[in-house]
């Protein structure tokens, strides 16, 4: 099979280093992933079948499984999937977690740089991990590896203006006061305002694919207040950040909830499907 990426480069700018080390945080704690971090909605499994193809029976490759999230579904639903994993404990738990899924494996490797079978796939999969993968790379090999008429479908996730969204209004105190980096005043858009044209213009400037079509979910989550600081445990922004102004600023978050919202917060996600067909 061609590999257009076989000489490809990888980008050695700062933002190209922190992307790689930002990646590479999820590994150090994958139970508390696997255990925190949102399933995804019915209804995207549905939308994957009837927009991409994965329909029992199909062979399909996930790029960045983490633990298994996107994977025990659509094993459950009869893919035969390959699923390539980075991080060694985020693989091994999702081996844990596939234990009675046969047509699934778990391959421990970078998609950058992990061998493409001779057998094409029917689909690509990255489900909230196609963002970490190389910008220069990740569209022609996810193009490389499928058959002719097969799918590149990538799932998104961001959180977006709903919940409780005084709270999320009053948290910026407290990240501004603990990691530098936050803008002031920042807050979370309305879905509507959300943009999806970055990923279909990479996608059309491959020239492998035909017109990108998305589908969208909206879903409200209510946490304890240990419950938020475990999903806030296994983002890559918190995980980065210096020991004592993390513990910082889950304590400021930890009182916020107790103390202003009886210890329960509502959040707003939107998750966002893309599926483009290989010409």
């Amino acid at each position: 099979m061609p590999d257009s990426t076989a000489h490809a480069r990888r980008d050695d700018s700062p933002e190209e280093a922190r992307r790689v080390l930002l990646s590479r945080t999820f590994d150090d704690d994958a139970d508390l992933y696997d255990r925190a971090r949102p399933r995804y909605p019915a209804e995207l499994y549905d939308d994957l079948a009837d927009l991409a193809g994965a329909v029992p029976g199909s062979r399909v490759l996930e790029i960045g499984c983490g633990t298994g999230q996107a994977t025990v579904p659509l094993a459950g639903r009869g893919c035969r999937i390959t699923a390539v994993e980075a991080g060694p404990r985020m693989a091994a738990t999702a081996r844990r977690n596939l234990a009675e899924s046969p047509a699934a494996e778990v391959v421990t490797a970078e998609f950058e740089s992990w061998p493409l079978p001779a057998e094409p796939f029917d689909v690509v999969l990255a489900a909230t991990a196609f963002h970490w993968i190389d910008p220069a790379v990740r569209v022609p090999r996810a193009a490389d590896a499928l058959r002719p008429g097969g799918a590149l479908a990538v799932v998104r996730s961001q959180h977006v203006m709903g919940g409780t969204e005084e709270f999320f209004v009053e948290v910026q105190r407290c990240y501004e006061r603990f990691d530098p980096a936050t803008p002031p005043g920042l807050r979370p858009p309305a879905a509507g305002e959300v943009d999806n044209s970055d990923h279909a213009e990479e996608v059309a400037r491959s020239g492998r694919f035909g017109r990108t079509v998305f589908r969208r979910y909206e879903r409200d989550l209510t946490y304890t207040t240990a419950e938020y600081l475990d999903v806030l445990r296994t983002y890559s922004g918190h995980r980065a950040l210096p020991e004592a102004a993390r513990s910082g600023l889950l304590a400021c978050v930890a009182g916020l909830i107790d103390g202003r919202h009886g210890g329960r917060v509502t959040k707003r996600y939107l998750i966002e499907l893309g599926v483009s067909l290989r010409r």
